[in-house]
């Protein structure tokens, strides 16, 4: 963590300051956020943000290779195999833990990728509000902070969002589908990407199907879809039970960002496939012949297809292991555990961990993603997850900031 930044940011700390970040996030997204915000932004040094870098973009492009695609594929459940795949996800996630290394240097480590959407509005407006707040913070840079990389100004940052979720249609004909939008955790976002995309959120069972085509209604108005911006979580879908007007494996004249599949094979099931220095050691259950002896002092169990830490085991035992039936063990991974390091200092002097989400975009016909900008969870409790934090201050949704 950047010390001078830290101690300028903790010694002008004062709730009245949070509260108008708040207050001022809020009014720029038009809605009250479904989760904690965390009482500052990160400011990361220059070394551990290029190793940041260097570390996401390595991973990717690890996963890019013809000889793990084919094999991540294997992921990917009949009953949800969507026709139309492209050569590389449209959006992708790499998550990294800040722990310390051997010679005592804040390090990532990998813990989970995703080939779905992230908070990409939402981060836009949350790095606004922090930058006009750290406005008024004695001792830091003056001028706009900013969360991008890849040498992204904030107006180039959302062409590349605008070329990678609208592309080249009219944003009427391109839909944000999720569950209930208005009733999930992330609907600041959806409300975001209305007013940054004109792109609207919509229930998928409110589309109308006919042949191969998708129409939406608004305003008594029949509208094609021609591209979905594709929210839909499979674990709510499958859990809900939800009948679609259509089918996953159905032949549609829609371009999806990103691609349904990618949902599978992007996601903790490519963890074992990754050698890196920023990785650690995972394999899938169903390859594992003896159970390690620190079995529960070493390793997490992690089923592969969940998120916001879902059904993750930090001290699975033997029995553990034994309770998942055969035909569910490859959908499982036994990962080295990770030691966060409390290493952003709070105002009350206490330690908080820091996990960095790194975002990709691929507007169409680009050959690789794009590293575009960053969301942090910061945490006090055993993990990241909001049950781990209920009774701590300084955790939750958070941004890495540096002067623009």
């Amino acid at each position: 963590m950047h010390p001078e930044f830290r101690a300028a940011f903790n010694a002008a700390f004062t709730n009245e300051l949070v509260s108008s970040y708040a207050g001022d996030l809020v009014r720029r997204a038009g809605r009250e956020p479904g989760f904690r915000l965390a009482e500052t932004p990160v400011f990361l040094t220059d070394e551990l943000t290029a190793t940041l870098e260097d570390g996401a973009r390595a991973i990717v492009a690890q996963l890019t290779r013809p000889e793990a695609l084919v094999r991540m594929k294997r992921a990917i459940p009949e009953r949800w195999t969507t026709p139309g795949m492209d050569a590389l996800p449209s959006l992708a996630q790499v998550d990294f833990a800040i722990v310390r290394d051997n010679d005592g240097r804040l390090v990532p480590r990998l813990i989970e990728l995703q080939g779905f959407p992230s908070l990409s509005a939402f981060e836009v407006f949350q790095s606004d509000a922090w930058s006009d707040a750290l406005a008024r913070v004695n001792g830091l840079p003056q001028g706009p902070w900013s969360p991008f990389f890849s040498g992204l100004s904030r107006a180039g940052f959302l062409d590349l969002f605008r070329r990678t979720i609208v592309g080249d249609a009219d944003p009427e004909e391109v839909v944000l589908l999720d569950l209930e939008p208005e009733e999930q955790k992330t609907a600041i976002d959806f409300h975001a990407t209305r007013l940054l995309l004109g792109v609207d959120a919509l229930d998928p069972r409110m589309l109308v199907k006919e042949g191969r085509r998708l129409f939406r209604v608004k305003e008594g108005r029949r509208i094609p879809v021609r591209r979905i911006y594709n929210r839909i979580v499979f674990d709510e879908l499958i859990k809900k039970d939800a009948a679609l007007p259509f089918d996953f494996r159905e032949e549609l004249d829609v371009r999806w960002v990103p691609h349904p599949n990618w949902y599978w094979t992007w996601s903790k099931y490519s963890l074992p496939l990754l050698s890196h220095e920023t990785v650690p050691k995972s394999r899938y259950l169903s390859e594992v012949e003896v159970v390690p002896k620190d079995l529960t002092e070493r390793y997490v169990l992690k089923p592969l297809f969940s998120f916001a830490g879902g059904g993750v085991n930090v001290d699975p035992t033997p029995e553990d292991l034994e309770r998942i039936p055969e035909s569910e063990r490859g959908s499982w991974c036994l990962q080295e555990k990770i030691a966060y390091d409390p290493c952003l200092v709070a105002a009350d002097g206490g330690g908080v961990k820091v996990e960095i989400r790194m975002m990709f975009f691929r507007p169409d016909g680009d050959a690789a993603p794009t590293l575009g900008l960053n969301l942090c969870r910061l945490s006090r409790g055993k993990m990241l997850g909001v049950d781990f934090n209920k009774d701590f201050t300084w955790v939750g949704s958070s941004v890495a900031l540096k002067p623009a």
